[in-house]
């Protein structure tokens, strides 16, 4: 069995959902979340904060350097995460096309490097 991470991508100009179109996904991603269970193919998943929220810590010269705020500015943004077990790429990727319809948004599918424990 392998790990895979599916990643809610977020635009950063978007405007957010209104409060109907969000509870929506919301029911929409409970009810993916519990077809994960079901199936034996939960891990993890979670929502995260802006990139506003973020704090990156850098090694420099011998110290840590601690930045405020996303380094590094771009068109998108991790919005979540859900991490699931997957027998291989083809069915991680039929879990990611879900995920898609339940957040309405591009969703990255990634192989972790090593594979799960059973």
């Amino acid at each position: 069995m392998q790990y895979y991470l599916l990643s809610v991508i977020t635009p950063t100009d978007g405007t957010p959902p209104g409060p109907e179109a969000m509870a929506e996904i919301v029911r929409n991603l409970d009810t993916f979340h519990d077809e994960l269970r079901e199936a034996g193919a939960w891990v993890f998943a979670g929502g995260l904060h802006g990139p506003e929220t973020a704090t990156v810590l850098r090694p420099s010269d011998g110290d840590v350097l601690i930045t405020d705020g996303p380094y590094a500015e771009g068109k998108e943004y991790l919005g979540g995460i859900c991490l699931i077990k997957a027998p291989d790429l083809d069915a991680a990727l039929e879990w990611g096309r879900k995920a898609t319809w339940a957040t309405t948004l591009p969703i990255e599918v990634r192989p972790f490097m090593h594979q799960a424990e059973e």
